[in-house]
């Protein structure tokens, strides 16, 4: 008999108190090694339009609600005995007609009325009538796309105004291709694959069978991260596609690339059992986080997981660096800023900054390796766009090779040296110590680093697996990844369903960014096809007099949520920058809630609000987020924009403070607040304006 367990059973888990969550964990385990056990207390329901649900008893008021047949026994539901009942009452499983994909349908005459739900407090203006969005479209088009057939009355009259209520009682196939349909994508039509109904691609993302105890066991003991267990169809297919080249998947903040990262990397260990893995990204923090995850997709499997090396790119190469060099002596920004300007003192007649010699040096020189001035003087300048004549790149030039000269004299090498020498030993034929790289939040990668990555297996198939989004890039300035040997034209990918954020919350934070993004080498993320998978409230834009003003009203909504039944460690609360961490801490202090705020590991603490700055918000999620001090002289920052020479350069300022906004929105789930000291930032007011992301 198979086991299984539906997606609705998770969802329904996490909302149980410990001592419940235990007890269903005990009885599912129980259910497991034997159904037929004579302790087990099976109740069936009668009034059940599905007859083969039955109740379990967990204890005197928790229900387990499965669905027994011949050849299988799934766990459907658990909760409180009366909701329990109700939830079963309302539902059937059923194999779809069209798709031939089982379906938990919820029975269409116990919804009395589909309806958007409310969150505004004043009436909305009235509207003219709106026409039916599907009306061109005929039945056998909707059920090819998974509408449950008792459904489609209601899909053909859906509206603009109804639609999103509408597909919250929808299988998920069915949901996301009506809202593909109503933002003019055209949604992929499910094809049956098997005559097995849990074994089509869209079953298998809310039905999963459990082949051991083991493997319940880490199903359960991470019901909030379903991807653990259930994979989006078009998410399988990038994981188990051949490549033959490097690929990457993209696609805007919250639509699963690092989910498909990690579960690529499982896969490729799988399918290989004697290859070595490296699963890596950016920061240290992303790292850790990377690595706690595939804990708990891959724990039952410990030879996969020995497999998988998980670290930043720092620390692999400077790993590697010692296996072949030696211990590296790194040069730090300290180090590097005293040289820099101990060069330009020696240069009088130069009239650039500091930051701009900074910023010349780690985006041009370094990053890219330069070892002569006709190395500077012929450099592609994709990244730093400012206009410099022959004679100011020669007065440049002195000073950077007098650095790199007083750097060779103290035996020093830089984190772009380390990568680069380490790049030169495997392009010569040196053993490479990977078979495959999945590379996670690859937009914020560097030169140097994706140089490296090239020589570990620019051309192999397999070989290289990026995920990331344009939309997202904080650190890096862009450059060509061709031009380095790694080319993902023709196979790059974009996800467009988004399960971490609100469909409000998404809508306000596109409009931070323009409909599609590209990169230097032409490719182009379109994120106008971006679909939301559930509702929430809209979020909260506010501009206060003082920052005493803003702190009070940020505790009074942080204390609202915790009224409301959030626990601190889901809600984060991010600022521009350090300058601005004051704020934040004072406003969650004046909320009587604890907090810890975050440092470069990104560890985060149990029954505390994270505070940090957004550059450290990247691979964090909370359910309520407040974006503060969100001020006209701190997002962009105006120390960035008074160091820009050129009006291009002055745009990029713009668009990685545009983004670094974008990301801090994103974190949150459910609720979003984002206030400013007036005069507010014009990236607020630009939130406000209708424009891209309005409609549906």
């Amino acid at each position: 008999m198979n086991f299984l367990i539906a997606d609705s059973f998770t969802d329904s888990l996490t909302r149980l108190t410990g001592g419940e969550q235990n007890a269903v964990k005990n009885t599912a385990f129980d259910l497991q090694l034997n159904p037929a056990r004579p302790g087990m207390k099976f109740h069936k329901l009668d009034r059940a339009r599905d007859k083969r649900f039955w109740s379990v008893r967990v204890n005197d008021d928790i229900r387990l609600i499965v669905h027994r047949s011949s050849d299988s026994l799934l766990l459907c539901y658990v909760d409180h005995h009366d909701k329990a009942y109700r939830w079963a009452e309302r539902r059937k499983l059923e194999t779809h007609p069209k798709t031939g994909a089982a379906q938990l349908v919820e029975i269409r005459e116990t919804v009395r009325e589909v309806v958007v739900p409310t969150y505004v407090e004043a009436p909305a203006p009235a509207v003219p009538e709106q026409r039916p969005l599907f009306e061109g479209h005929d039945d056998e088009q909707l059920l090819g796309y998974g509408v449950p057939d008792e459904w489609l009355p209601d899909v053909r009259n859906a509206t603009e105004e109804t639609l999103l209520g509408l597909v919250e009682h929808l299988p998920a196939e069915a949901a996301e291709a009506l809202l593909e349909l109503a933002t003019g994508g055209q949604p992929r039509m499910p094809q049956p694959e098997s005559a097995d109904p849990f074994a089509h691609p869209d079953a298998q993302r809310r039905f999963r069978i459990m082949g051991n105890v083991e493997e319940l066991a880490r199903a359960l003991e991470f019901p909030w991260d379903k991807w653990t267990v259930f994979l989006h169809p078009e998410q399988r297919q990038l994981v188990e596609r051949d490549y033959n080249g490097p690929a990457r998947v993209a696609g805007s903040a919250g639509t699963g690339k690092t989910i498909v990262a990690l579960h690529r990397a499982v896969y490729l260990a799988r399918t290989n059992p004697d290859a070595r893995v490296l699963l890596t990204t950016f920061s240290d923090a992303l790292a850790n986080a990377l690595r706690s995850r595939l804990q708990c997709l891959a724990s039952n499997e410990p030879r996969i997981i020995e497999r998988i090396d998980v670290h930043s790119l720092t620390a692999v190469a400077q790993r590697l660096y010692r296996l072949n060099f030696g211990a590296a002596k790194l040069a730090d920004d300290r180090t590097i800023a005293t040289l820099l300007q101990e060069a330009s003192e020696n240069a009088p007649e130069h009239r650039f900054s500091r930051s701009f010699l900074q910023a010349e040096w780690s985006h041009v020189v370094d990053a890219w390796q330069l070892q002569s001035w006709e190395d500077y003087r012929d450099v592609a300048r994709l990244g730093r766009r400012t206009r410099l004549p022959e004679a100011q790149r020669r007065l440049l030039w002195s000073i950077f090779e007098t650095v790199r000269a007083r750097l060779s004299e103290r035996e020093l090498v830089t984190e772009a040296g380390m990568f680069a020498r380490l790049t030169e030993a495997y392009g010569n034929g040196r053993s490479v110590p990977f078979d495959f790289a999945v590379v996670d939040e690859a937009q914020d990668i560097g030169v140097s680093q994706l140089r490296f990555l090239a020589a570990l297996g620019g051309e192999r198939p397999n070989a290289l697996f990026f995920a990331g989004d344009l939309g997202q890039r904080i650190l890096q300035q862009p450059f060509s990844w061709k031009s380095l040997g790694v080319d993902i034209r023709g196979r790059s990918r974009t996800l467009r369903v988004n399960y971490r954020t609100s469909h409000q919350i998404r809508m306000q934070a596109d409009r931070l960014l323009g409909p599609s993004v590209s990169d230097a080498d032409g490719n182009r993320d379109d994120r106008t096809g971006t679909v939301s998978v559930f509702n929430g409230p809209p979020p909260i834009l506010e501009v206060f007099e003082s920052p005493e003003e803003e702190q009070a009203a940020v505790g009074r909504w942080l204390s609202g949520k915790q009224s409301a039944g959030l626990e601190p460690q889901e809600m984060g609360v991010f600022v521009r920058s350090a300058d601005q961490l004051g704020r934040a801490t004072a406003a969650v202090e004046s909320a009587g809630l604890p907090f810890i705020v975050l440092d470069e590991r990104g560890d985060g603490a149990a029954g505390q609000v994270s505070i940090s700055t957004m550059h450290l918000a990247k691979g964090l999620e909370f359910r309520a987020v407040v974006v503060m001090a969100c001020d006209d002289d701190v997002i962009p920052l105006q120390e960035r924009i008074e160091t820009v020479g050129d009006d291009a350069d002055l745009q990029e300022v713009y668009d990685t403070e545009r983004h670094l906004l974008y990301v801090a929105c994103t974190r949150a789930r459910d609720h979003l607040l984002v206030t400013s000291v007036a005069p507010a930032s014009e990236f607020v007011d630009d939130m406000r304006v209708s424009g891209f992301g309005d409609k549906l």
